[in-house]
């Protein structure tokens, strides 16, 4: 009696482990999906967007911030240019970062863009971007790298300031993990 009680724990416990496993797999596409539908996570076109003539809002401002992050340990050094700008929806703008490689190896590398609040990704249109390609550093190499974007005037009018975020990684320790 006790004997099949535990066949079917067992059995159950088995069972879910199998499930739980394909739900991990699966949470990742519907994460995608969850934010398309929601416009939250704020991620950010992987390419150049395609800018039409836009009317530029002379009457409106909006606060663009510039945020750099690094892991901890990373051999890199890693900032924008100016850490905030103002600009007027519509209107084409550009900055840079600066980035560099810290050790005596080629590295290579490539940033990943957020834009917050999430609801604003959609308006934050990059024509040019360091982010869009891997970046290949020589050893102790240091560059600046372009930014051109402009800030869609259909953006809501409530958005008054928008963060853009960029994480840079290396992709060479990537590729090892």
């Amino acid at each position: 009696m006790a004997e099949g009680k535990h066949s079917k724990t067992v059995t159950m416990l088995v069972a879910m482990v199998f499930f739980m496993s394909g739900f991990s797999f699966a949470l990742v596409p519907l994460y995608d999906v969850f934010c398309e539908v929601t416009g939250l996570n704020g991620k950010t076109a992987e390419g150049p967007a395609a800018i039409s003539k836009a009317q530029v809002d002379t009457d409106r401002t909006v606060k663009v911030q510039f945020l750099t992050n690094l892991n901890n340990q990373a051999p890199w050094k890693f900032k924008a240019d100016v850490y905030e700008m103002k600009v007027h929806p519509g209107q084409m703008y550009e900055t840079s970062f600066y980035a560099q490689n810290l050790t005596a190896d080629k590295k290579v590398a490539q940033a990943v863009a957020s834009v917050s609040p999430g609801l604003a990704a959609e308006h934050f249109n990059k024509t040019e971007c360091f982010c869009f390609n891997e970046q290949a550093f020589e050893a102790n190499e240091g560059k600046d790298m372009p930014l051109r974007f402009m800030v869609n005037p259909e953006l809501p009018k409530e958005i008054t300031t928008l963060t853009l975020s960029y994480t840079f990684f290396e992709l060479d320790k990537l590729a090892k993990q």
